[in-house]
């Protein structure tokens, strides 16, 4: 049997989100004229904010689509009155049609709600993650990093300064919300009108998600 909705999302989005970290070490080490070596504590950071950010994302298109359905049935013809007998071919009903007010109300909430919560959510976590791993080693041994992870006291969320998290997530707010309207407009844009299902819109958004993770890689890193 296959895996929920959301659960193969979540697993889509997650092995994507390592290889855009695995590609940004990559750029980096090209451009410093380095050796490619993966560091995999970063990788698994980014991918334990994706399983936690993923099954919230994918609800709230969900609930966007069920709200404000991209596609409106058309209503069945109404009958004659005193008519007793159907007619013999019915004609068929028109194919539905685009809803655009569905589609411009879907695209301001995700791009304003949806992205302010998003970028919040993002700096909150990944940067209270990586206080709680200050002392993290670098480990280029993909199953030294599995069990480094698993070791207990690995992440300690007791030594973390919430106020500071909070402080440096206002500071790049606007930094990551200017950067992210380059790209998540547009496939914002191409989700609500081209595709159709939440988990195809999921896939597209994870893809996109690639660059964007590269993107924000590249600037943590720095």
């Amino acid at each position: 049997m296959a895996p929920p909705p959301i659960i193969q999302a979540t697993l889509q989005s997650s092995f994507l989100a390592a290889l855009s970290n695995i590609l940004a070490q990559a750029i980096a080490a090209h451009r410093n004229n380095e050796a490619v070596t993966i560091d995999w504590v970063p990788v698994f950071q980014f991918v334990v904010f994706t399983v936690v950010s993923t099954p919230p994302n994918f609800l709230w298109q969900d609930f966007l689509e069920s709200a404000f359905p991209a596609y409106l049935s058309a209503s069945p013809p109404p009958k004659s009155p005193g008519s007793k007998e159907s007619p013999p071919s019915p004609p068929p009903f028109p194919p539905p049609k685009l809803s655009l007010a569905n589609t411009i109300i879907k695209f301001t909430l995700d791009q304003t709600v949806g992205a302010a919560l998003n970028t919040l959510l993002f700096s909150t976590f990944t940067r209270s993650l990586r206080h709680a791993m200050l002392d993290a080693p670098r480990i280029t041994s993909l199953p030294s990093a599995a069990k480094y992870w698993s070791s207990a006291g690995t992440v300690d969320f007791a030594a973390v300064d919430f106020g500071l998290v909070w402080a440096e997530a206002k500071a790049e707010f606007w930094p990551l919300v200017i950067a992210a309207a380059k790209l998540w407009p547009a496939v914002s844009l191409v989700n609500f009108t081209l595709i159709r299902s939440v988990q195809g819109r999921n896939l597209v958004g994870a893809l996109a998600g690639v660059a964007w993770g590269v993107y924000v890689s590249l600037a943590m890193a720095d």
